[in-house]
């Protein structure tokens, strides 16, 4: 089967798009480079053996996406292609509903016109927003709270309505907690173009010396160490939730609306001090003001995408900065 993998040259894409070759799936990735890097399609390729089909541009760009539906019997598209800094959300929003809904919409229009209905869908955790919560189920209520997040709970209900009309629509809205981690080989990682705002590429950044410290936002939460609890998952087992998604709406052909995390939230604290574990360097922090919107704590409830995906995390906090830690050193020696 050949999958469409939009935004597949970015962080999370690249790693689903290294498990769709190794699991005998042909690949075409489109993306519009404005976050990630053209090498990314050689890494790929060296890490997996395989070659894929490479399209550089956007998903708003509906006679591009017509043509390679045309030329091309695709059978599922991996939806990544979008933006996703929070903060950035709230600063542009037009740029956010433009690109994460309306290009959606651009998106499921070309497939429908080429008789494409499987997706899987790259939601977030941000639609739970501040529910009152601290542990996410998939019937939790939804309350987005920044622009970034009603992007994602917009293209959920969108997603929901195509179904209702359309029954052999089929879809997974798969809602991320917080992704780290980088590949095994070292290869592939999250390597933003722009100054990364996750907590983890600016650890490491610290941790080689090309930041000076890093800021943590508050250390007066209701947590042990007064520092926010939060779930992250490695990008490998993330990737491997994707596989079984796709699996499951081609053998079953129903919507699946699940969570990956681990279940296991840990403190800013804690994953500074694995990391200096794993990299043997002292990280420099200091405390700055609480940002707006933060939580004690958030994190997911796995038992449904175990349920009925039959996939759950396997991978450690330890084995999330190793990985990093062997990412930025490749990335430093220039392979």
């Amino acid at each position: 089967m050949k999958i469409l993998v939009t935004g597949g040259t970015g962080y999370i894409g690249s790693n689903v798009a290294v498990q769709l070759l190794e699991s005998g799936y042909d690949v075409i990735v489109l993306d519009s480079l404005s976050n990630s890097k053209s090498s990314v399609v050689e890494r790929i390729k060296r890490i997996t053996r395989k070659n894929l089909t490479f399209f550089k541009g956007d998903i708003r760009d509906k006679s591009l996406l017509d043509g390679i539906f045309k030329k091309n019997t695709i059978h599922a598209v991996m939806h990544f292609a979008g933006l996703k800094s929070v903060a950035d959300s709230e600063t542009n929003p037009l740029d956010y509903y433009a690109t994460n809904v309306a290009g959606t919409v651009t998106l499921i229009e070309s497939m429908l016109f080429a008789n494409v209905k499987k997706i899987i869908f790259s939601s977030s955790a941000t639609v739970y927003g501040d529910n009152g919560l601290i542990e996410h189920s998939e019937t939790s209520p939804l309350n987005p709270i920044n622009v970034y997040g009603k992007t994602k709970f917009i293209v959920e209900g969108m997603l929901k309505e195509i179904r209702s009309g359309n029954p052999s629509f089929t879809y997974a809205a798969l809602r991320y907690f917080n992704p780290v981690g980088a590949h095994c080989s070292g290869l592939l990682g999250e390597d933003p173009k722009n100054k990364p705002n996750n907590l983890m590429p600016i650890l490491a950044n610290v941790a080689t010396g090309r930041q000076k410290e890093l800021s943590i936002y508050g250390n007066d939460y209701n947590t042990p160490d007064g520092t926010c609890l939060r779930d992250y998952i490695h990008v490998t087992d993330l990737a491997a939730g994707h596989i079984a998604a796709l699996e499951k709406i081609i053998q079953t052909k129903t919507t699946l609306t699940v969570n990956l995390g681990t279940g296991k939230p840990h403190s800013v604290r804690e994953l500074i001090k694995t990391f200096e574990l794993v990299s043997g360097k002292k990280i420099t922090f200091k405390y700055a003001q609480r940002r707006k919107g933060d939580l004690d704590q958030y994190f997911a409830n796995p038992n449904e995408a175990e349920r009925v995906l039959a996939w759950t995390a396997k991978l450690d906090l330890f084995r999330m900065c190793e990985d990093v830690w062997r990412w930025q050193q490749l990335q430093q020696s220039g392979l």
